[in-house]
């Protein structure tokens, strides 16, 4: 309508004019409503194709959609294991921060496994001490086995002495060689043992002891899942808990955290396909969102998405057939507040008008294009307040569409 009263403007009210001072025919007398179509032809036809260009113009080069929401990621709070509810934290409603205990689980069987973790540190440790013990033990085995085979190589040497001279048998010398042998025999299983010994307290029961450690790790990082904490800042909705409820991480979650800040950042907002050429990032645009009427706020086109959604399929074993997308998809653009607290009033998930505002700025400070093509893109330009005006129009007009229209 705002279009056509433009239009009409420089089409219908100059050919009335020519009509009634130029031909002198007068309204009720030769201009009639009868005859208006045939005495203001050239003005109407005019009229209606110049307020068809202007509206085509506005709305491709000044896009417009009703569908922009304020999306935000909902976090659920789920348990890592399954469990049932020992002790609920907070309540429904709460602001929780990050890292805080919201409920906790029955935990007997973890504490027990922290426990037997706890008791097989402490028998390495037992373990460890007692090997000291046998390492010192190997160095008395070897000490007694060097004495005797000292004493039993001095015995040697002298029963040679006295086979030489022919006072003592060759029967005893050979004895004593055994001795001797069996002497250095043990002295070779003495260090061997004391080696042993130091394997076990050295490289055995230290890497037992790292094993022991990692297994009270395991048990209390268990332990530690049965108490769920928040993720993320925020605040706690539909937590309807109750001490005996089991909770399922696939299946019973135990309620939502909707973090701090969500949905207070960005509006997505899905425009027509034909916009995909005109839409670009750094574009102005405003909204209004109806949970914030009256306000038209300024935003700015931070990112266009390269894909259309309805496109998408998964792989299966049937093939697609193009007919299956009812609907075309919209080209997702996302907005952001050209100014800090922009969204300060905005409900996360507000329904939201948006029309965005190509600025042709750049091109027409260009000295390669001619005149007539500057003009169009100046009108192009200028054209932008209508739809700014309409915008403004609708602000005004939603919660009368909201509240009356709508019979709520």
């Amino acid at each position: 309508m705002l279009e056509l009263m433009l239009c009409s403007l420089f089409t219908v009210v100059p050919d009335y004019l020519y009509r009634r001072y130029g031909q002198g025919k007068r309204f009720g007398k030769e201009i009639t409503l009868y005859s208006v179509w045939f005495e203001l032809r050239w003005g109407i036809t005019t009229c209606m194709m110049l307020t068809i260009a202007l509206i085509t113009i506005i709305f491709y080069y000044h896009p417009s959609t009703s569908n922009v929401t304020a999306f935000y990621r909902t976090v659920p709070i789920l348990p890592e294991a399954n469990g049932r509810v020992a002790k609920i934290l907070v309540g429904p409603g709460s602001e929780v921060k990050e890292g805080q205990p919201l409920f906790r689980l029955d935990d007997g069987v973890q504490q027990a496994a922290v426990e037997q973790a706890k008791r097989r540190s402490l028998e390495v440790d037992a373990s460890m001490a007692v090997a000291k013990t046998d390492v010192a033990a190997a160095d008395g085995a070897i000490h007694s086995a060097q004495s005797a085979l000292k004493q039993a190589q001095d015995e040697l040497n002298t029963k040679q002495e006295l086979e030489r001279r022919g006072v003592a048998p060759k029967r005893e010398v050979e004895k004593l060689q055994v001795l001797v042998q069996a002497r250095v025999g043990e002295v070779a299983t003495a260090i061997a043992a004391k080696k042993a010994a130091e394997e076990r307290l050295h490289t055995l029961l230290p890497a037992q002891k790292r094993t022991a450690e990692a297994a009270l790790a395991q048990a209390q990082v268990e332990l530690d899942k049965t108490v769920v904490r928040a993720g993320v800042s925020g605040r706690v909705e539909q937590f309807l808990l109750r001490v005996g409820d089991v909770v399922n991480p696939l299946m019973r979650p135990a309620g939502v955290l909707i973090p701090s800040g969500a949905g207070r950042r960005v509006l997505t907002a899905g425009f027509n396909q034909i916009e995909a050429q005109v839409i670009k990032v750094g574009m102005i645009a405003e909204v209004v969102c109806i949970s914030k009427p009256f306000t038209v706020i300024p935003m700015v086109v931070t990112s266009v998405q390269d894909y259309i959604a309805a496109g998408q399929f998964r792989g299966g074993e049937l093939l697609v057939d193009p007919q299956q997308v009812k609907q075309p998809g919209t080209l997702l653009v996302f907005l952001e507040p050209l100014y800090e607290g922009g969204l300060y009033g905005v409900t996360p998930g507000s329904s939201c008008i948006a029309n965005a505002y190509s600025n042709n700025h750049d091109l027409l400070e260009s000295k390669d294009i001619g005149w007539l093509r500057r003009l169009y893109w100046h009108g192009v330009d200028t054209v932008a307040i209508v739809h700014a005006m309409l915008l403004r129009v609708q602000a005004l007009l939603l919660p009368v569409k909201s509240l009356v229209w709508s019979g709520h």
